[in-house]
């Protein structure tokens, strides 16, 4: 069977370099020598070659749909940003260039310069054949409904290609708020990957419909991954205490209007509760398969895949035929 998985990623380690751990450590980054920093899997995101071929190998995943790993561009504000984004983004379709049948890319953006990001996107999609960007968490503690972002949910539009909204670190006055005075690293890795940039996504999809972006821009497609990022969880409920407000703006209401334009893949979540909530929220058509690799390992993904509780056709298209339609992918 084929299996594409498209919430996977990597670095190149001399471009980080360009960006400065002080930027990094200002945004909350953990040193790369933390216990939850991303030093632990810093061989893995560096590697795109025989390594992470082999392990994608006997996991039986066929393509990787990849895309960076912050700290990244969006912390490099001006010239230097932009120039960062595209070192990035060349050096990606170098790697896609070299395993056509494996990898395929999702644009980096440098996101402090929105106009220089919507030309950078259509540059990785015009020129690369890359089939969307990636978008890590908020921009100066702004979410994407902020006017400024406007060029870059236009230019998404217009190139018909999804932006896939990734968590990232909270800023530093929600970090202060909710989660210090634990001890460390439980009050980092609460705000992160436990519970905060889980929430945080969710927040700026529904931040998405309730400002009128999602209304202004019908046809810009979304994807968020770890099942959803809570919003099955929570989506009727949403919808029964918005749509009134949303109707009488002439907005759709907030369930129909998500699961008009968003994408849910099960990056990360290997258990079936949470693709219960999925597949009953969203339904199959709208679910698609990714590891989180490396932060999480492709063979217990893979075996997930294998034991879900849906039809073989069902199976197909969570594996593979909901993104192949999606990002017009070629098998």
């Amino acid at each position: 069977m084929r299996v594409v998985a498209l919430e996977e990623h990597f670095v190149v380690p001399p471009i980080v370099a360009r960006i400065g751990p002080e930027a990094a450590l200002r945004r909350g980054f953990p040193p790369p020598d933390a216990r939850w920093g991303q030093g632990r899997r810093a061989a893995e995101l560096a590697d795109l070659g025989p390594s992470r071929l082999l392990d994608l190998d006997r996991a039986g995943i066929t393509v990787q749909v990849l895309s960076v790993s912050g700290p990244g561009a969006d912390l490099v504000a001006g010239s230097d940003g932009v120039a960062i984004a595209r070192d990035y983004n060349d050096a990606l379709a170098r790697a896609v260039a070299t395993h056509p049948d494996r990898y395929r890319g999702f644009a980096h953006l440098p996101m402090r310069e929105p106009q220089a990001a919507a030309d950078e996107l259509e540059r990785a999609v015009s020129t690369l054949g890359f089939h969307g960007a990636l978008i890590n968490g908020a921009t100066e503690d702004r979410f994407l409904d902020d006017p400024r972002f406007e060029p870059i949910i236009a230019r998404a539009e217009a190139l018909d290609v999804p932006l896939y909204l990734h968590p990232g670190i909270p800023s530093a006055s929600v970090r202060a708020a909710y989660y210090e005075g634990l001890p460390e690293p439980l009050g980092y890795v609460l705000s992160t990957a436990a519970w905060g940039w889980h929430i945080e996504t969710a927040l700026q999809v529904l931040r998405l419909v309730l400002s009128g972006t999602l209304e202004r821009h019908k046809r810009l497609r979304l994807i968020v991954g770890h099942m959803g990022e809570a919003l099955p969880f929570m989506l009727a409920r949403a919808d029964q205490t918005l749509s009134q407000e949303t109707e009488r703006l002439g907005m759709r209401p907030v369930g129909q209007t998500i699961l008009d334009q968003v994408w849910i893949t099960t990056s990360g979540f290997f258990t079936v509760p949470p693709l219960l909530a999925a597949l009953s929220t969203f339904g199959a058509d709208r679910i698609l398969f990714s590891v989180d690799y490396p932060y999480a390992a492709n063979a217990p993904a893979r075996a997930f895949l294998d034991t879900l509780p849906v039809s073989p056709a069902d199976r197909e298209k969570i594996a593979h035929a909901n993104a192949d339609r999606l990002l017009k992918l070629e098998a």
